[in-house]
């Protein structure tokens, strides 16, 4: 939309952001009158008589301009843990990303604030595109910083008419811009809707509605936008850099099979490669869930590469007609894209094992020749000799592994199912055991369970019969440990049981996370902090990447981190608007860090997605070693308004 200034004898310039103003020297009454049609709004100025000499204040220099807010989350905290380093790797960031952009978007700061900044831009859209770059460019350098260690800024954008004096700038417009920027999220942008309104169109981001607020010291309400970096990640995602040893991503395979009910057997496949490949400690293995994000697309492994911080990537397909099954595979380096071998292998269904064994020890040979002995049979080792057994687990697997069923109670039942019957043809499964012991623990975290006494006794047991079938299988021993850590509540063996799974699998990612689950439990946060950032790493684009995000964010709040809490649990929901856990979360945070009336708030929205939430269930549900994190958690929800 542009603002036109229409006069009787003349036509001046638009005062539309990034063209020349309205002159100066002409006296405007500050009464107009508008109309507006599709395209435009016009302006009619009735000029009054002057019959004194403009005053000082009169003739302040203004300008219509894009202002960019910005500043440090936490900087208080980073400092207090370590002030000099905070200081230069600040200095660092600014000096070797923020204010480089600003220039080449053709910006201008106007002044540092110690822990951030205030720049102008003659165009909107510019200024958002830095901000996009800014925040793009912080997420690469953070990749491989701790959580608690990460300097992340908080932009906020507004367009607004502003006074100049002496090189600085002042006036609601610049005022706005700084209360989004207290709006936004670590790593986020907050705009105005006037921004919005002037980028329709002409940027590849999304954004979400906040609503109208009512900022601090602004008189009148603002309607704040936020972006949705996930679009942005989505066109163009950070760049992670590469481990410190050979590193590899699976590509989900083709299922060549002529039948779409196979597709099953060919996801199969590909998760036992990566399992049996990240049994190796000399390869960093990415997790299926975020090689699985590039199911059905068209890739280029060189961009497959940069997006997971991968040196090789192994891509392929599966044909299975009959008793017969084909594997066929190519690696490729993906800083490159040179081939580096390719080959197939063809079997009956009986030798599928084996199959998968001449895929996992060729790549091997391929990329990390000198490999231990012990790793080379570990990698080797069959889930089960019961093929019928096997084919159960698989579909037990694809059943509970989509995304988005997580809370969906039919899908959980039917994998339940599934996986008994691979017990049932094969007791001594362990796999099999695991997934069915994590089936009780999902109806646990869901309440879906009926008889809630009956139903731990049984999670107990499956869990107990994976631990001791699975002695070297780390997703067995994992699963046994965090069910019985977070379900019965036994968190010393919970916990040695997924040590013993990262020791005999440190890439595996979901041991991570449950790693961290466990420690937040015992009252560890820091080290399950992380332990998050470390399943994060491994599974940078799975879908379940929310239940690290809430981990951290339970972490803070065990910490006494507050602000850091809520911030954490505002990123969970952005993707999981409605989990009882993230807002429960949220709304204790909010209460005791004093933003009670957005916890409130926050807890008026949780009760009528499930009205009977009451404090004395909490319990039931988070099985703390120490008795104050229970304590304070039922103080901060209290407070927020959740009933006894």
């Amino acid at each position: 939309m542009r603002l036109r200034a229409v006069f009787p004898f003349a036509r001046l310039h638009s005062a539309a952001v990034g063209e020349p103003p309205l002159p100066r020297k002409v006296g405007f009454c500050p009464k107009a009158l508008f109309r507006a049609n599709s395209s435009d709004r016009a302006i009619i100025f009735r000029p009054r008589k002057r019959s004194a000499p403009l005053s000082t204040a009169e003739r302040v220099e203004r300008r219509l301009t894009a202002i960019l807010a910005a500043d440090v989350a936490g900087y208080s905290r980073l400092t207090g843990l370590d002030e000099e380093g905070t200081h230069a790797r600040l200095q660092d960031h600014l000096r070797s990303l923020v204010d480089p952009k600003i220039a080449e978007h053709r910006g201008r700061v106007v002044k540092n604030t110690g822990d951030g900044l205030l720049a102008e831009f003659s165009s909107v859209v510019d200024a958002v595109r830095c901000a996009l770059d800014v925040q793009g460019g912080m997420a690469e350098r953070n990749a491989n910083v701790p959580q608690e260690k990460r300097i992340e800024f908080r932009i906020g954008i507004n367009v607004g008419d502003v006074m100049i004096d002496r090189g600085d700038i002042f006036g609601d417009g610049v005022n706005v811009a700084a209360r989004l920027e207290g709006l936004a999220e670590p790593g986020g942008i907050c705009v105005s809707g006037r921004v919005l309104e002037d980028i329709q169109g002409k940027l590849d981001i999304g954004f979400e509605d906040a609503g109208e607020q009512q900022l601090k010291n602004i008189t009148r309400s603002v309607r704040v936008y936020r972006a949705r970096l996930s679009d942005a990640r989505s066109a163009r995602r950070a760049v992670l850099p590469l481990p410190d040893k050979s590193s590899i991503a699976v590509l989900p395979f083709q299922n060549l099979s002529g039948d779409a009910e196979q597709e099953y057997f060919a996801d199969g496949m590909v998760e036992e490669i990566i399992t049996a490949l990240s049994r190796f400690r000399d390869l960093f293995v990415i997790a299926r869930n975020s090689s699985f994000t590039y199911k059905g697309r068209a890739v280029d492994v060189k961009q497959v590469g940069r997006e997971l911080g991968v040196r090789y990537v192994l891509e392929g397909s599966v044909r299975r007609a009959g008793n017969r099954v084909r594997i066929a595979g190519q690696l490729i380096d993906a800083s490159t894209g040179v081939n580096l071998w390719a080959d197939r292998f063809d079997g009956r269904l009986e030798d599928i094992f084996e199959l998968q064994e001449q895929v996992t020890s060729s790549v091997v040979g391929a990329i990390s020749p000198k490999l231990q002995q012990a790793e080379i049979e570990r990698a080797k080792r069959k889930p089960t000799e019961n093929l019928d057994a096997y084919d159960y687990y698989l579909r037990g697997m694809a059943a509970f592994d989509v995304p988005g069923r997580w809370e969906n109670r039919e899908a959980n039942d039917d994998a339940l199912r599934l996986f008994y019957k691979a017990i049932e043809l094969d007791p001594d499964f362990a796999s099999a055991y695991g997934m069915a012991a994590i089936c009780f623990m999902r109806r646990k975290s869901n309440s879906w369970m009926i008889d809630r006494e009956q139903e731990t006794a049984e999670a107990r047991r499956l869990a107990s019969h994976a631990a001791r079938l699975g002695q070297d299988d780390a997703a067995a021993l994992s699963r046994a440990g965090f069910v019985l850590a977070r379900v019965i509540g036994e968190l010393d063996a919970g916990a040695a049981l997924i040590d013993r799974a990262l020791l005999l699998n440190p890439n595996l990612a979901f041991a991570w996370l449950f790693s961290g689950i466990t420690k937040n439990l015992l009252g560890e946060p820091d080290i399950a902090i992380t332990h998050f950032a470390r399943a994060t790493r491994l599974n940078p684009l799975g879908p379940y990447l929310f239940h690290s995000q809430v981990g951290t964010a339970f972490a803070h709040f065990l910490a006494g981190r507050y602000d850091e809490a809520c911030l954490w649990a505002k990123k969970t929901l952005e993707h999981h608007q409605d989990w009882v856990a993230a807002l429960r979360l949220l709304a204790a945070s909010g209460a005791l860090s004093g933003r009670l009336e957005e916890a409130k708030k926050t807890m008026r929205y949780l009760l009528q997605l499930n009205p009977a939430l009451r404090i004395s269930d909490l319990k039931d549900v988070y099985l703390f070693r120490r008795p104050e994190d229970l304590a304070r958690y039922e103080e901060g929800l209290r407070k927020a308004g959740l009933p006894e």
